[in-house]
């Protein structure tokens, strides 16, 4: 068990998730402020998804985040920025006799560099990368893609920006790459990492699939683990008990109870709530950025 942690709120994703409670944040405004109040409830990281403002689906436009990221930059609390560059990896397959007849709606699929336009223009302090790819939707035909030649090429850039990247692991196959770019030198260390359990055909959120993952964790890493639903703060209080950070948030989980609906504020105060009921202290943002030896830029 450690004693400190840092609490990361994920604000909003970019899930089909707008139309299932009026708290989900939607166009740069609301984003910012809910990310605001996240902070002052005791988030020392923000994650940001930036969405379409008259679709309210998930986006990739650079001019939305850095409205975002602006709005946050210039309130009166200071969290560590952390884009997602999960984006532009979206496949959703035709039929099972056609499956090249993509849905193009649906489906956006960027090069290395398109991914990362908004983290070359703003740089945040962490950005993320999933990797690996994997069956997402259950039930459906969406595909979250990310080959390795793509990853390696994000890893390098981000690395050349002077950006910390949280390597988004999903399922215990995907260690085996992040064992692969440490050994490569494409991560500084410690790497960071997030370990993203009970996600529809990814890694279950038993303990005992969590602490497997654990196990293969690279030597001084500093991870964070989260469950979707109705498990992400029981999650909360476990993280620390297994050596990990904690995130909360709209993204993974849109209640405070059962038939209460949440906002980011509340999920991350209930957080820190739990965690002081179990003598875990949550850092601050300059404490996190000390501790991952983060890189501040204009």
């Amino acid at each position: 068990m450690i004693s400190e942690v840092f609490v990361t709120c994920a604000v909003t994703g970019a899930g089909d998730t707008v139309g299932r409670s009026r708290h989900v944040p939607v166009t740069p405004e609301q984003i910012a402020d809910s990310a605001i109040h996240a902070a002052r409830a005791g988030a020392a990281v923000v994650h940001i998804h930036v969405r379409d403002p008259q679709t309210g689906r998930g986006s990739r436009e650079v001019a939305l985040y850095r409205e975002v990221v602006k709005r946050i930059r210039a309130s009166d609390v200071d969290p560590v920025l952390n884009l997602t560059c999960g984006m532009g990896g979206d496949l959703v397959l035709g039929d099972v006799e056609s499956p090249l007849d993509f849905d193009r709606d649906a489906t956006d699929m960027a090069g290395a560099a398109d991914r990362l336009a908004h983290v070359e223009a703003l740089r945040p302090e962490i950005c993320t990368l999933d990797c690996g790819t994997m069956n997402f939707a259950a039930g459906g035909e969406y595909i979250m893609v990310n080959s390795p030649s793509m990853l390696r090429a994000m890893a390098a850039r981000v690395r050349e920006l002077g950006v910390r990247p949280e390597l988004e692991v999903f399922d215990t196959g995907q260690l085996v790459f992040v064992h692969e770019l440490v050994r490569d030198g494409l991560i500084a260390a410690p790497p960071l990492i997030q370990l993203c359990m009970g996600i529809p055909y990814g890694a279950p959120d038993d303990i005992g699939t969590l602490l497997a993952l654990i196990n293969r964790l690279p030597a001084g890493a500093v991870f964070s683990t989260f469950a979707i639903g109705r498990m992400q703060l029981a999650y909360a209080a476990l993280a620390p008990m297994v050596g990990a950070n904690v995130r909360v948030g709209l993204e993974d989980n849109l209640h405070l109870s059962r038939g209460r609906l949440a906002t980011n504020a509340e999920l991350v105060e209930r957080a820190v709530a739990l965690l002081d009921g179990i003598n875990v202290r949550a850092l601050s943002s300059d404490e996190v950025r000390e501790r991952l030896a983060l890189v501040r830029h204009a």
